[in-house]
């Protein structure tokens, strides 16, 4: 029987005290009969669990000595996980972590009767509920502040991943960051710039552009570079299609879209184009938006962009040379006489449907048709580049 006491409530606490290891005992058998997921974890998880409970229990009872009044959330939350390593919280979730808070209540809240003078149990009951209120918070607070620091360290690592990409720095710890941060490694790589926009958090910025890629079934890693909104998108098919994902995430002005490239450790690649035409892009205010990079290629040879040139030179000049001469002189006659297929015949004396069937080849050769304004535009350059480096000789 419970001794006699002046104070109603130090002789409960001493009932509890001595009540406190079976307590805990108990809950974690509960707890290990009635939560599936407690039996899968490691030996040591389920110690730091056993001591969380045991903490609890103790702090109750403390908090219950003192007098009930509540305390700070964060010293609550000390006394009750500080037992445990901080990682716990990528261990066990915050739901588990309630499942087993509730249990632990369940099973002190039953063995009230056994352990207290019946007088003592309603106000014993009482203090259990207002403390259990209070640990809530403290629950919630714990893994609060675990994941903001979790989203800081991912932050700085995509950061570092988006970084390494712009300065074609890859290496191995590169994707092993990158995958630290939900980047799964499929499918064809681009890389989309365009203006950050203003008054909107980077953290709320980059959840929304992931959100709308994984929408379409595409990954994403995100960072600012100055006023600039960096996206490397994973999964593209077309890169136009894929940036029309995102694009809504930019501010106003030009996005650009650079060429799909197979994989991460090549996505520089794709970055130096788009951050070429993007410089570029102000030649062509009527560019769509998005635009890719491969589209504004007049603008960037006309900046002085000379992976733009070679590329006039190697993907659009020589083809044509190397396929038949007479594509070249086709081709240089047409512009010579204005876009006329008829003049261009006379000039070459050939019939008119030559030149047609001779100007279907270089669209087939180059993907860019001699009639469409921009298009010529970009094979004029080409022409003229191609001469320049001495693959053909002056017409």
């Amino acid at each position: 029987m419970p001794t006699k006491d002046a104070s109603p409530r130090a002789a409960a606490t001493r009932q509890l005290r001595r009540a406190a290891g079976s307590v805990s005992t108990g809950a974690i058998a509960r707890m290990d009969a009635e939560l599936p997921w407690f039996g899968d974890l490691t030996a040591e998880a389920r110690s730091y669990v056993g001591l969380i409970v045991q903490a609890g229990v103790k702090s109750f009872i403390d908090w219950y000595a003192d007098g009930g009044t509540t305390p700070p959330a964060d010293q609550l939350a000390t006394a009750v996980f500080g037992a445990a390593p901080q990682d716990m919280a990528g261990v066990v979730t915050l739901q588990q972590t309630v499942e087993l808070v509730r249990l632990s209540f369940t099973v002190v809240e039953h063995d009230l009767d056994n352990m207290l003078d019946a007088a003592a149990v309603p106000d014993v009951h009482a203090a259990l509920l207002r403390y259990g209120r209070e640990l809530a918070f403290a629950t919630a607070e714990v893994y609060a502040r675990a994941a903001e620091v979790r989203g800081a360290w991912d932050a700085r690592l995509e950061a570092l991943v988006v970084d390494a990409v712009l300065r074609d720095e890859h290496d191995d710890t590169v994707l092993s960051r990158a995958s630290a941060v939900g980047w799964s490694a499929r499918g064809d790589v681009a890389v989309i710039l365009g203006t950050a926009p203003e008054g909107r958090s980077e953290a709320g910025v980059f959840d929304a552009v992931r959100r709308s890629a994984r929408e379409v079934g595409m990954d994403a890693l995100c960072a600012v570079q100055g006023h600039l909104l960096v996206v490397i998108l994973g999964g593209v098919g077309e890169p136009e299609k894929a940036a029309k994902a995102v694009v809504d995430r930019f501010d106003a002005g030009p996005v650009v879209v650079g060429p799909v490239v197979p994989d991460l450790g090549h996505a520089h690649r794709s970055a130096a184009a788009a951050s070429a035409a993007l410089r570029a892009a102000s030649g062509w205010p009527e560019a769509p938006r998005p635009v890719c990079s491969d589209d504004l290629l007049p603008e960037r040879i006309l900046a002085g962009d000379e992976a733009a040139r070679q590329h006039a030179v190697e993907e659009i000049y020589a083809p044509l040379d190397m396929a038949r001469g007479t594509l070249v002189e086709t081709l240089a006659a047409y512009f010579g006489n204005g876009g006329g297929v008829e003049a261009t015949g006379r000039a070459l004396f050939v019939h008119a449907n030559t030149v047609r069937y001779r100007l279907g080849q270089v669209a087939d050769l180059t993907g860019l048709a001699p009639n469409d304004p921009r298009d010529g535009l970009t094979l004029q350059l080409a022409l003229i580049l191609g001469r320049q480096a001495g693959d053909a000789p002056l017409l």
